[in-house]
């Protein structure tokens, strides 16, 4: 619940521990997104995945995760989250969303977690897909950005809003999945407290070592939505397109270091006019 349990609190070891699993989860999606081309399969996608989090010394913390079968979730098209790797070969326009994670061993004999998702495209995205995922991106770093100095997580949501409000695509706005949310992160990989993505008047205080994901997630169309009998796998009703993305993010002492970007998101951030934090 949004006011339940209370988050974990981080050391900055802990959250260099949580950094160093998010440098190997942006390689992990990294390396996704360069390997998808027209006619390779979700399937071989999430092998690739899986090798390079193994590689690195790390364990895929989706994998096996209340059953979970694979490494990533791969979600095409009007799949909004949690689409399952397999056969389906993909086709000029498709517009992916890959969501991963990883965890390594770290201090007090715990594992400690990243989280990430992006969208792109195989081949050529039709002008709305791509609005899309550019409203949706920008959806997520504006909410990041509206972190520091904040005292409660509904910022996040509201500032979701807000830039859907701000950016119509094909005369209407982006529909605002709100079943799917944001979440805490640290010695595991889903924990308190929730973080919406859509406008609240209040939210979860915020507290110094806590680490959060921002993670919207819009479709063109409405966004309702359903699972499919695989039991994972979330689509819209109306078959209009998703895109999701997603960072882990440290809060520090008023600031904030994105944990699941080499440069602890200074390059993004700078537009902000936001530093982050050094752990």
């Amino acid at each position: 619940m949004m006011f339940g349990p209370k988050p974990e609190i981080k050391t900055r070891t802990q959250l260099a521990a949580m950094a160093e699993a998010g440098a190997i989860v942006y390689e992990m999606l990294t390396a996704v997104e360069r390997a998808a081309e027209v006619g390779i399969t979700t399937g071989e996608l999430d092998a690739i995945a899986e090798k390079v989090c193994r590689d690195a010394g790390a364990k895929p913390n989706f994998k096996g995760y209340h059953g979970y079968p694979a490494t990533v979730c791969l979600s095409v098209n009007e799949e909004i989250v949690h689409g399952i790797p397999g056969g389906r070969v993909l086709q000029d326009g498709d517009l992916i969303s890959v969501d991963g994670g990883c965890s390594v061993a770290g201090p007090g004999g715990r594992r400690w977690h990243g989280d990430s998702a992006r969208s792109f495209f195989v081949g050529t995205p039709s002008e709305s897909d791509q609005r899309l995922s550019d409203v949706t991106r920008e959806a997520m770093w504006q909410a990041i950005a509206a972190l520091p100095g904040a005292k409660q997580l509904n910022v996040v949501g509201n500032a979701v809003s807000r830039v859907v409000a701000e950016n119509p695509v094909d005369g209407r706005e982006l529909g605002i999945v709100r079943e799917y949310v944001g979440h805490g992160i640290g010695s595991a990989m889903h924990q308190p407290p929730d973080v919406l993505n859509y406008a609240a008047p209040k939210g979860p205080r915020i507290k110094s070592g806590m680490a959060v994901c921002i993670e919207p997630m819009l479709t063109l169309g409405e966004p309702d939505n359903e699972t499919l009998d695989d039991d994972w796998t979330v689509v819209t009703l109306d078959g209009s397109r998703a895109s999701h993305w997603e960072h882990s993010v440290a809060l520090i002492d008023g600031g904030i270091r994105i944990l699941t970007l080499p440069d602890g998101g200074a390059a993004e951030l700078a537009r902000f006019g936001i530093t982050p934090v050094e752990l």
